[in-house]
């Protein structure tokens, strides 16, 4: 039986009134430090009563973590329940939310919940799923936000905190109420550059915060990649953006140039007036202080680190009399006992820790999720929880919550049983991280894992490990990984890296990724242009063997397919990661075929000699993906074509141990197999050099035996007679 078949019916059958509603409160940026119900050194000079709230009358997680400390990717991790290179958004660089996946509150929505996303969206593409959505653009703005709806866009006057509260709560007063509710009320706060609102401004103005002992942190003992990052707050704040000071940067050695402040040039003008009472003397009193040499060298970053501090802190005061909000709301209108709360944000973020700003890194700061639970009934109230948990475990959750089954495909687990004060046996031992290496702020990509007791990163760059005792080193400021007393830990975390990378499906063969070339990037704006037009019942996905079918094979296309409404997905050179990234990012957008055509894989084979069992991974990736996406097509998978002239090549036996994997994929409905390899070989097993000069790429004729060993099932998949 099917996994997904069998949770069905483990799932008791809950009714409407049964169901809980789901109010998903969300934050960006938000640091563990700055939640007063975590405890920290801030946690009376800037508490949070209002999430606090939420801890004292449910669960707080103490070992919450993302899977990839970045705002986008974090978002797409938590709608799929999946990592960020099976959902296909890696970073907010390069990347488009595939809104045709599977999220859950597309299948909240199928099963009868009304649902909304208000707030921060940062996916690029439109949100998908949702009854109602207005969403801020791009990264959004604290003033004066301008919004966007199914209706268009729109600016509205005030402080964005406050505004998004107000849609959320003119949402739940107009919803349809004898359905229950999902509400994602998504905060742009305390995202960079920190503009409070105007109540706010002179808040903490007499308070100094102490500093993190890791505040001058000089990243020895580490990879040497930490020195390369540009989030410090002595090297990286700009003058006008970050620290919020009008006119010509006259201190260049110690703020840059990045950026003017946008917040102040959208203010009205009454808005500016308050802002300028609040900053202007002491930006004044600063700037003498620094040109009379009161104030120097570290004492600088100490001052800036301080106006960071309050600033960020101010934006979390907001939030947090904004959750206070949504919890009256709840109270008020006998919501409290049937609604599941959520408190979390996209990852927490450096308060000064090793010298920085901004998140990215897997050390603890933004590796840490915010996590807080109440549900009335179900998680037991004043509840310390130390399991392993990650945002991948969040959309299950929200599904088994709501008795829905959760997708075989889904990479989290749900978190009722832990919620319930249980621990599974087999309950998770490790997270797995990943990080793809943005440009900004360069810090370098990485990977790991973290246990209760250690974390281990690598960095392919330079081919550096890290491993950090956490127990001894909370501060993560000295690897041991070199150090001769943790050999035996050093070998049993690489292996336990290697399982838990098997494990989410994860290896150069499964990470998508794009091409540079000028004629391959042409090459897809040009193919996703032609599915965007639509009417396509047959697709062909490939490398440059079905790229082929253009050049020797244009004849044989013609008479085959030409009349089938055919679209041709194949590109020289690519292998299953780039196939994965181009279905990701446009090539599908307007795709809905009979069936599609895959044969994939030989360059897996011939530029890295992949593992048999990666590529076949990756190619059952490629499956999923489309099933998912395109579940009334049918998929005909091909064997990988036979390469190198005798059967005892290296090569060509890679490309057999892909096919004995691959061929179990086949359901004989959905999924079709036909192997293709005796179709081209001779009766001694050489690969005839007139079908395949190269001994890769097929010439007219073999194109021609490709296709007629192909028609029976082509024709009986896109409903059309076989071709003679």
């Amino acid at each position: 039986m099917r996994p997904i078949l069998l949770l069905a019916l483990l799932v008791p059958h809950l009714s409407a009134q049964d169901r809980p509603n789901i109010l998903f409160l969300f934050s960006d940026d938000h640091a563990l430090n700055a939640i007063s119900a975590y405890g920290g050194p801030l946690k009376d000079l800037a508490p949070t009563p209002n999430i606090d709230r939420i801890a004292k009358e449910g669960e707080i997680f103490t070992r919450s973590y993302c899977g990839n400390s970045i705002c986008g990717p974090s978002r797409a991790t938590i709608l799929t329940g999946k990592h960020s290179h099976i959902n296909g958004f890696l970073d907010n660089n390069n990347a488009r939310f595939d809104g045709s996946q599977t999220t859950f509150p597309k299948l909240l929505q199928k099963a009868g919940y009304q649902t909304s996303m208000i707030g921060k969206w940062h996916l690029v593409s439109e949100p998908t799923g949702f009854d109602n959505w207005e969403v801020l653009l791009d990264q959004g703005t604290y003033y004066n936000p301008d919004f966007l709806s199914a209706k268009g866009k729109s600016r509205v006057e005030g402080y964005c905190t406050d505004i998004i509260t107000d849609k959320a709560i003119a949402w739940l007063d107009g919803r349809d109420k004898s359905k229950p509710f999902l509400l994602m009320c998504q905060h742009k706060a305390p995202h960079r550059n920190w503009a409070p609102a105007p109540r706010h401004l002179e808040l903490f103005k007499d308070v100094t915060f102490p500093e993190p002992a890791t505040l001058f942190d000089d990243y020895a003992n580490r990879s040497g990649t930490l020195k390369e990052q540009e989030m410090s707050i002595a090297k990286n704040f700009s003058w006008a953006a970050d620290m919020k000071f009008k006119g010509e940067n006259l201190f260049p050695d110690n703020f840059t140039n990045e950026g003017k402040n946008g917040e102040y040039l959208r203010m009205t003008p009454e808005q500016q007036a308050t802002w300028d009472a609040a900053h202007d003397a002491e930006n004044a009193a600063f700037i003498e202080d620094v040109k009379s040499g009161k104030i120097a060298g570290k004492d600088i970053t100490r001052w800036k680190y301080q106006r960071y501090m309050r600033d960020y802190l101010r934006c979390v005061r907001a939030v947090d009399e904004n959750v206070g909000r949504m919890l009256d709301y709840l109270d008020k209108n006998d919501l409290t006992k049937n609604t599941l709360v959520v408190y979390a944000s996209d990852q927490g973020f450096y308060l000064g820790e090793h010298g920085w700003f901004d998140k990215r890194w897997m050390f603890e700061q933004s590796l840490s999720m915010p996590f807080l639970v109440r549900w009335p009934g179900v998680a037991p109230a004043g509840v310390k929880n130390d399991a392993l948990v990650q945002n991948i475990d969040y959309a299950p959750t929200f599904l088994e919550a709501a008795g829905q089954p959760i997708p075989a495909t889904v990479q989290g687990k749900s978190l009722l049983p832990v919620l319930k004060g249980q621990k599974p046996a087999d309950w998770r031992k490790e997270i797995y991280y990943f990080y793809s290496g943005e440009a900004t702020h360069h810090v370098a990509a990485h990977d790991g894992i973290r246990t209760e007791t250690h974390k281990l990163m690598y960095f392919p760059g330079t081919k550096e490990w890290n491993l950090f005792d956490l127990q001894k080193d909370p501060d993560e400021m000295k690897s041991v990984h070199d150090d001769p007393a943790y050999a035996t830990v050093f070998e049993d975390m690489k292996k336990r890296y290697a399982e838990e990378r098997a494990r989410y499906h994860m290896s150069a063969a499964t990470l998508p990724g794009n091409r540079t070339e000028p004629w391959w990037k042409q090459r897809h704006q040009q193919k996703s242009a032609l599915a965007k037009q639509g009417g396509h019942d047959l697709v062909f996905i490939g490398d440059s063997i079905t790229q082929g079918w253009e050049g020797h094979g244009k004849a044989t296309w013609d008479k085959y397919y030409a009349g089938r409404k055919a679209l041709n997905l194949g590109f020289s050179g690519d292998r299953t990661e780039h196939v994965l990234w181009r279905l990701m990012n446009g090539e599908l957008e307007n795709v809905d075929p009979k069936a599609f055509v895959i044969m994939i894989g030989t360059n897996n084979t011939g530029h890295r000699q992949d593992p048999p069992e990666q590529t076949a991974e990756a190619i059952k990736l490629i499956i999923e993906l489309l099933q998912d996406r395109k579940p009334n097509a049918k998929i005909l998978l091909l064997s990988v074509f036979p390469r190198a002239e005798k059967p005892d090549a290296p090569l060509r036996q890679i490309n057999q141990g892909i096919n004995e994997k691959i061929k179990g994929f086949a359901d004989s409905d959905k999924v079709q197999w036909l192997d293709m390899t005796g179709s081209f070989l001779a009766p001694d097993g050489t690969l005839p050099k007139e079908l395949m000069p190269d001994f890769l790429h097929p010439q007219g004729p073999g194109y021609e035996i490709w296709a007629k060993a192909m028609e029976s099932k082509i024709a009986a998949l896109t409903g059309t007679a076989e071709i003679p």
